[in-house]
């Protein structure tokens, strides 16, 4: 059997774009919170608000229907949930 060649590492940590901690805006920061957080959190605490909120419409999953705060993000009252990250990048820095 051939010996497997040893993967090369970067040596030492390197955080990639999802885990990089991001600034949401004020608008963002309403729903997820002021401070910085990883691109990953700040998915996860969108979706908490919307499944706590009951912001999924019942008939498409997929789609979900913005409240006040939700709307100032997405800038429109319903969004898929694949649009979301589009809206989402957009109040990150």
């Amino acid at each position: 059997m051939a010996a497997k060649s040893a993967r090369k590492s970067g040596g030492g940590s390197k955080v990639d774009g999802l885990h990089r901690p991001v600034q949401p805006s004020d608008e963002l920061g309403a729903i997820v919170g002021t401070k910085p957080l990883a691109r990953s959190d700040v998915v996860s605490k969108v979706w908490d608000y919307i499944k706590k909120h009951h912001l999924q419409n019942p008939e498409n999953k997929r789609e979900i229907i913005a409240d006040a705060k939700l709307e100032k993000v997405f800038g429109k009252k319903k969004a898929t949930m694949f649009e979301m990250n589009k809206h989402l990048s957009a109040h990150l820095k």
